[in-house]
């Protein structure tokens, strides 16, 4: 189970900024969260990067209970 931050949109729309969320990858780690959070956040995930670890992943990394997983939508400007 990773760490999942949220971070402006993404934030908003999950309703928090931290969660623990279950998953092998980064990529499972995504589905369960869009699972959780539903429509809103899958529309802001979409055009979001993803971070684990402070460094750019594309889905496939392994994580466990120690790594952190964040996801930064565009900002100021940012378009889909």
């Amino acid at each position: 189970m990773a760490v999942l931050r949220l971070f402006a949109a993404a934030r908003e729309a999950a309703g928090t900024g931290r969660d623990d969320v279950p998953g092998a990858t980064v990529d499972d780690v995504l589905a369960a969260a869009r699972a959780r959070y539903g429509d809103r956040f899958a529309a802001v995930l979409a055009d979001s990067r993803v971070w684990c670890n402070g460094e750019p992943v594309t889905g496939t990394e392994a994580v466990g209970a120690a790594d952190e997983v964040a996801v930064l939508p565009p900002v100021s400007g940012g378009a889909s």
